[in-house]
């Protein structure tokens, strides 16, 4: 192992630890996790997770399957970087959530577990048609595409993203395509470059609520670049749904989760999704509280009174999670008082 400023480099493919730079097979460095690894002691917040929160461990042909075509295709899925739990769930049932533009994020967000670095301009100039053919080999009626932030491109990867939406559309002109972008750094020109590729969803992450957005967010994010970033792509194309997402367990209030909900109304977002913050490594922001499925339930209700089109709103739902249910107005399918039932039995 190397040194780069006095902190160990790893080279892949060697193992690396959570928090350790190592060298990228692209040249540049970057740091596993996101989160430099804190030679403090990093509070523990809570550790324990009640019953609603146990995942089945991934496993299926359906998740094999799912991961050999992304493995094949060099793709990077944000199931895979960000860790989510429900990534043996979407894969058997064939969901596909691709993330463009590496593994390697120009932003260290305190809660996200993707690794972090500067690309320096790198692209994979195949993938919009690598992306393009894992949809058609999977057979997909819905895709979500994510990133990572690439700040080091002049358009934030605008261009990218809508030349991937473009391949696909050519290969499967009924699949319909969500785009949870990064923000562009406010930039609303990069923003119409997307919404104008022919999707059906535009979806930017407002993350947490006006209070905890710093240190939540990385401090080139905000809360109102954010808002301004999905009312412009409603008011530059009212017929693309616009959809956000909002952690819980950081902290909040009531009264914010409330204010956050009006927020997004007053600049017309379609689609809200509420799920538990889940700490990825001890190097990541502690979470402050484990919200039960019934304020699930009673969150998901303030937001159809507030005029959302629908909120899917449980423990594990992530941004993506049964995202081609979303307009089912069924919490997607969820029931959360079968999660209560279960952790009473469990206690019995």
């Amino acid at each position: 192992m190397s040194e780069l400023k006095g902190i160990p480099v790893a080279v892949e493919p060697a193992a690396v630890r959570s928090g350790e730079k190592y060298v990228t097979p692209q040249g540049f460095t970057a740091i596993r996790d996101g989160i430099k690894a804190s030679h403090a002691d990093a509070p523990a917040g809570l550790a324990r997770k009640p019953p609603w929160l146990r995942a089945k461990a991934p496993g299926g042909e359906g998740f094999t399957a799912v991961k050999n075509v992304v493995r094949e295709h060099r793709l990077a899925t944000v199931c895979e970087e960000a860790k989510c739990p429900n990534i043996g769930e979407c894969w058997n049932a064939g969901t596909g959530t691709i993330m463009l533009m590496g593994a390697v994020c120009t932003r260290a967000c305190r809660f996200c577990a993707v690794d972090t670095g500067n690309p320096r301009g790198w692209l994979d100039a195949e993938e919009p048609q690598n992306v393009a053919r894992t949809v058609e080999l999977m057979g997909l009626k819905y895709v979500v595409l994510t990133s990572v932030d690439r700040d080091d491109l002049p358009d934030g990867g605008a261009r990218h993203y809508a030349d991937c939406i473009r391949a696909i559309k050519r290969r499967r002109p009924t699949t319909a395509v969500e785009a949870l972008t990064p923000d562009f750094q406010g930039v609303l020109a990069d923003v119409e470059t997307v919404v104008d590729s022919g999707l059906e969803v535009f979806a930017q992450n407002i993350e947490t609520v006006r209070r905890l957005t710093h240190p939540v967010r990385d401090p080139r994010a905000g809360y109102e670049q954010t808002l301004r970033v999905l009312e412009h792509a409603k008011r530059h194309n009212p017929r693309v749904l616009t959809k956000t997402s909002l952690m819980l367990g950081l902290g909040e209030t009531d009264e914010e989760i409330a204010e956050t909900m009006v927020d997004l109304r007053a600049v017309n977002v379609d689609i809200l999704t509420l799920g538990q913050y889940l700490r990825p490594t001890v190097n990541h922001l502690p979470v402050q509280r484990f919200v039960t499925p019934q304020e699930f339930d009673r969150y998901r209700e303030w937001a159809l009174a507030r005029g959302f089109l629908e909120c899917v709103s449980g423990p594990l739902v992530r941004s993506s999670y049964r995202a081609e249910q979303a307009l089912n107005r069924n919490n997607a399918g969820l029931d959360n008082s079968a999660l209560t039932s279960a952790t009473h039995a469990a206690a019995k």
